[in-house]
């Protein structure tokens, strides 16, 4: 397999369906051209919500209600609420009766084999010899398969009613007692694919050897589109978001106002992960990066937008800002102990400590007697935290503080002059940092403020080191008469503010 693309679409894009035919799936494409693209979907916005917890409010879904003692046959009435919202999506999305009973037969199918698994289980739990707890991941897999399933069969049904010939690709592992690796398992399901003349439609989530959930929890669907990517030698990987990858939130900084990246590293891509705006797991960027695959992320909704590239490189032509991102209400943690210079093992202690708790570290800094961790978490984690750092260190004193982060992101970003400009930037909305980490790799330039100046400083900063950097780009290329390659028109392209369109 050669020459094709691999390409992901998110569960929020999934649900404008008839936007996707338009835009992506099919467009203005006829006969041969339709193909050459294999697409891994993700499951229908608020599925995996439903069938797990909610990703934001954390208010649980039917694994939630399962993995809880007290929950009785709630998790019951909830799987079937899911069994319900699913076949309203498929009365949404197939028009033609019998494409929808056929969905609504999948969906019934798939549910009710959960349920009677599930009962079972509940039921085999019930003697002291077996602990549930030792089956809730495979619980939890099981349970977010449904949701790519069922996108995947409804969205090939969709298709061949529109004259695509469309395979549905199940890679969820239903009703089979092997256990493959990832590799095999993608392997086998795309030994008889003829990606020329088929368009196959690929369930996110596999079922593996590996548990995908056990290491990348929720973002298990971009590591089965970038190991697809690899294992058929993708000429591009393409992620369709609802808006493209632009220089920062447009809802903060105005729609007017960001600017597309355009083209960029994975380098990059990396620490935009770390500060929230993850355009692909970097565990999954991993292998496209080692593969030298690169990596389009596009609007699904702007077709004839290239959007922006990520490529192996880690060079730049020159310096340049790709995003200002930031992570608004994480908490500072600091552990000052006057005894701990020249004293090994507190920091080991700490790390230990948030490992334990499962709390993701942004970043940290130290001096002789005092460490400090900026942490995405809940403040009821982190004072559980407190409470066993107290413990084990009486003469420690611990202090915990709501705080926000926001980093200015690029490539060679300039030395000293650049730090400066960003500070009076800074200083002139009247803020006052709490912290800076200026790295030597000049790859970002962080801050730490009070949570309240969040969205001022991100407006600051953005106003002043992409804005004004690029009206005097502009400006320098208006006045140059000499001729440009193809590759800087296309990135110059992708500069024009109203692309950067988030839905």
């Amino acid at each position: 397999m050669t020459g094709h693309t691999v390409e992901k679409i998110g569960g929020t894009s999934m649900l404008r369906h008839e936007e996707l035919i338009d835009n992506v799936l099919i467009g203005t494409r006829k006969a041969a051209d339709l193909y050459g693209r294999v697409f891994v979907v993700s499951a229908y916005g608020g599925i995996t919500d439903k069938l797990l917890e909610h990703k934001k409010t954390g208010e649980p879904g039917v694994y939630a209600l399962f993995a809880s003692s007290d929950s009785d046959w709630a998790w019951g009435d909830a799987l079937s609420e899911v069994g319900r919202a699913m076949q309203g999506i498929n009365a949404d999305v197939l028009k033609d009766a019998g494409d929808a009973k056929a969905a609504d037969d999948f969906v019934r199918e798939r549910v009710e084999g959960v349920r009677s698994c599930l009962i079972d289980l509940s039921r085999l739990c019930s003697f002291g010899q077996f602990r549930l707890e030792e089956h809730l991941l495979t619980v939890r897999e099981m349970l977010s398969s449904l949701g790519e399933a069922h996108s995947a069969f409804a969205t090939t049904l969709l298709l061949r009613r529109h004259g695509v010939n469309a395979r549905f690709v199940d890679l969820s592992g239903w009703r089979d007692d092997s256990q493959p690796s990832l590799d095999e398992r993608i392997e086998t399901a795309f030994r008889d694919v003829d990606i020329a003349q088929e368009m196959p439609i690929v369930t996110g989530y596999a079922q593996c050897r590996e548990a995908l959930m056990k290491t990348f929890d929720r973002g298990y669907t971009e590591v089965t589109f970038s190991r697809l990517a690899v294992l058929t030698g993708a000429s591009e990987a393409i992620i369709h978001k609802e808006y493209h990858l632009c220089s920062a939130d447009p809802k903060t900084v105005g729609l007017d106002k960001v600017r597309v990246i355009g083209r960029t590293n994975y380098d990059v891509a990396d620490q935009l992960s770390n500060m929230g705006m993850e355009a692909i797991h970097p565990r999954a960027a991993k292998g496209l990066r080692q593969a030298e695959i690169p990596l389009r992320v596009r609007n699904a909704f702007r077709p004839d937008e290239p959007g922006t590239l990520i490529l192996s490189d880690r060079g730049a032509p020159e310096p340049r800002v790709d995003m200002i991102a930031g992570l608004k209400g994480v908490f500072s943690l600091q552990f000052f102990e006057q005894d701990m210079v020249g004293v090994k093992g507190h920091d080991q202690a700490i790390l230990e400590v948030l490992q334990q708790h499962n709390i993701r570290i942004v970043t940290k800094t130290c001096n002789a007697n005092t460490i400090t961790h900026y942490l995405d978490c809940s403040m009821n984690a982190l004072r559980k935290v407190e409470r066993q750092l107290s413990e084990r260190f009486p003469a420690a004193e611990v202090d915990i503080q709501r705080v926000s982060m926001i980093s200015v992101i690029g490539r060679k970003l300039p030395g000293s002059a650049f730090t400066f400009k960003a500070l009076a930037a800074l200083n002139e909305a009247g803020i006052t940092p709490l912290g800076m980490h200026d790295l030597a790799r000049r790859i970002d330039l962080q801050f730490v403020i009070d949570d309240k100046d969040y969205e001022t400083a991100l407006r600051a900063l953005h106003a002043a080191l992409v804005e004004e950097d690029g009206a005097s780009r502009d400006t320098a290329d208006n006045d140059s008469k000499a001729g440009k390659s193809p590759e800087a028109d296309k990135s110059d392209a992708t500069k024009a503010p109203a692309l950067a369109d988030a839905a």
